[in-house]
């Protein structure tokens, strides 16, 4: 599936992973907004916590770096848990991410 940019409304955001401190960096031009937290084991990403910085909240840029992060996942044929409360809220407002959901 391919990114959805209704669900992204910035043409200058991008995602970095950051391995070493498991998190995918999400930057407008050169500024750092936040990150989306995880660990990582046999084909599972639990996302843990999802921080924007207070002066970008509220402007969809968590919703950007979600769907950024879930389009990843989901070309890597990697499952998800929801453990971050705002992922479980976002795959409620875009259930067609519910596909990538961990089934044990």
């Amino acid at each position: 599936m391919p990114r959805s940019t209704a669900l992204i409304p910035f043409d200058s955001v991008h995602v970095i992973q950051d391995l070493a401190h498991e998190r995918y960096d999400l930057f407008d031009g050169e500024e750092f907004i936040g990150f989306v937290g995880y660990s990582a084991e046999y084909g599972i990403v639990d996302l843990q916590h999802t921080i924007i910085k207070e002066e970008f909240s509220r402007r969809g840029y968590a919703r950007a770096l979600v769907t950024i992060v879930l389009e990843r996942i989901w070309a890597r044929e990697e499952k998800i848990i929801p453990t971050c409360s705002y992922v479980a809220q976002y795959l409620e407002r875009f259930p067609q991410y519910k596909v990538l959901l961990h089934q044990p």
